[in-house]
């Protein structure tokens, strides 16, 4: 095990949490689980049972914070997931809000009103367990549903409509352009900032203007070559990017290539090198990324 300790996680590079997280996307929870884990480690190097508190830790939203409290403390606090707000709207008919903030404050105020006084391990596992296999989004299964006799959308049929969805607008759509260097051997590549797309990860370095062949004697290289491929389509939360990217066959001449935060990243590391999925795909698609 990499990290067997919450010790041993605070204490690793940010980048060797990086490396094991890519892949998944959500790029942000590996950047709070670590930062969680040095706050943590910081302190007396254990949770609260205070969801209050643990809801102050980097990347522990309230639901989250609950659910710490209940299963590791015992503790009453209410847990709304997308699982339980869905059994919350049906089982009680809550029609949308004027916003989607007025929405959640319903919400929690409906999830708190039902917490039981005693068995709040019990009851909150079943909630989440009871919306994610028989009242789930598509086909709810209202015959095995224990709360079918009180469920206002099974009894009125509105099972389909609830809860409700608001419309989203359509993602913006973004450009990137992309500079893939390699001698044959080798693959340049920037560490990004830290916040942010792809923070903290390794990846390919964003055209700033100039020509590629400026671009690579600037880093101590000289363009051979040079070619157009295929752009690169990646969905993320609130928009799409486009990436094109300019494959350059390049010969070192220099050392300015290997200055903070360019490195070289030989082939062979490519499949285990911290890296955007996309990137990743792309680079390993490239016969010897020639």
């Amino acid at each position: 095990m990499r990290f067997p300790t919450l010790e041993v996680l605070a204490a690793a590079p940010l980048e060797s949490v990086l490396e094991l997280w890519a892949g998944l996307g959500y790029y942000a929870r590996a950047r709070h689980l670590h930062r969680c884990a040095q706050v943590i480690a910081a302190g007396d190097g254990t949770l609260s049972a205070d969801p209050e508190g643990n809801a102050r830790l980097p990347g522990i939203g309230r639901s989250t914070a609950a659910a710490i409290s209940v299963f590791a403390f015992g503790r009453r606090a209410a847990i709304l997931d997308g699982n339980v707000k869905r059994v919350l709207a049906r089982c009680f008919a809550v029609d949308a809000a004027a916003t989607a903030a007025q929405d959640e404050r319903q919400m929690w105020t409906l999830a708190e009103a039902l917490l039981p006084a005693s068995g709040i391990e019990s009851y909150s596992q079943g909630m989440m367990d009871l919306g994610a296999t028989v009242c789930s989004r598509h086909k709810p299964q209202c015959e095995r549903c224990p709360l079918r006799e009180i469920c206002l959308a099974c009894r009125d049929g509105r099972q389909a409509e609830l809860p409700r969805r608001r419309v989203k607008r359509a993602p913006a759509q973004r450009l990137s352009s992309l500079l893939l260097l390699s001698d044959g051997r080798r693959i340049l590549l920037e560490r990004r900032p830290p916040t942010g797309i792809w923070g903290g990860l390794l990846s390919l370095p964003e055209g700033s203007g100039d020509s590629a062949a400026v671009f690579a004697e600037r880093h101590g290289c000289r363009l051979l070559s040079s070619r157009e491929l295929t752009p690169i389509e990646h969905s993320f939360t609130h928009f799409r990017l486009t990436m094109q990217v300019l494959h350059c066959q390049v010969e070192v001449i220099g050392l300015q290539a290997n200055q903070a935060p360019l490195e070289w990243l030989p082939v062979d590391e490519v499949v285990a090198a911290a890296l955007p999925a996309p990137i990743k795909k792309l680079l390993l698609a490239l016969p010897r990324v020639r």
